[in-house]
């Protein structure tokens, strides 16, 4: 948890309770009762009025609250687009951030604003998501974020497959499928997979840095001349 959100998350619970101590919060946000401590001297000394001591516990001074996000129709209905396209085109676990996202701005919108997150008329339907180009999302996320060699049985458009040792550089979402941008070491070459053309996958425990030639830049820019003749 980054500690913005843990921050925030600790007002929420003192709005909820009349008074908790360092322990309980640690123990609910699973870091140590030394963090707590300074979490809670930092919101002191930022003007959230929270009453208190270590050893007894902590209470927030009743009639505070966060300010309220202000919206425009357009901001919320461009929020409320995004996420309902990662619920329904990510991983679940890209699913379940978009949904907890949509949940903080909620928790702290004014009563006019609630509804209209709620009711906005923006649809994103997911029955022709393939459950396997989901499930690849979630390794092939973590081995870029890794920088960890992946192991693909593919299969091309004519049906010929080929296994493959890669260097995974980006995901790129195209409306009708999501496609890997990745240094293929088979072909000494970048390539592009589509996700439902992946038989199997594996990440490997070999890592891998960028070289000259071969990182996210490199294949943007061959991208540009090719498009550019």
């Amino acid at each position: 948890m980054r500690r913005a959100d843990r921050l925030f998350q600790i007002i929420q619970i003192l709005r909820r309770r009349k008074l908790t101590t360092a322990q309980r919060l640690a123990e609910e946000l699973e870091v140590s009762e030394r963090t707590i401590y300074r979490d809670i001297q930092d919101l002191m000394c930022s003007g959230v009025p929270i009453e208190g001591e270590a050893g007894v516990g902590y209470v927030l001074r009743q009639g505070f609250d966060l300010p309220p996000l202000m919206f425009t129709r357009e901001e919320l209905e461009a929020l409320v687009l995004g996420t309902r396209i990662v619920s329904s085109w990510a991983d679940a676990a890209l699913a379940r951030a978009a949904e907890d996202v949509l949940m903080k701005v909620d928790a702290v919108l004014p009563p006019r604003l609630k509804s209209r997150l709620a009711d906005l008329p923006l649809y994103v339907p997911d029955y022709h998501v393939s459950g396997e180009m989901k499930a690849a999302l979630t390794p092939l996320r973590g081995a870029i974020a890794l920088r960890s060699k992946v192991f693909l049985m593919y299969v091309r458009a004519d049906d010929q497959a080929s296994e493959r040792v890669i260097l995974p550089l980006g995901l790129f979402y195209w409306g009708a499928t999501w496609t890997l941008a990745a240094w293929c070491e088979l072909r000494n070459d970048f390539r592009n997979f589509r996700l439902d053309r992946i038989r199997q996958l594996s990440v490997l425990k070999q890592s891998f840095t960028d070289e000259p030639g071969r990182t996210m830049a490199d294949f943007f820019q061959r991208m540009a001349c090719e498009e550019g003749g």
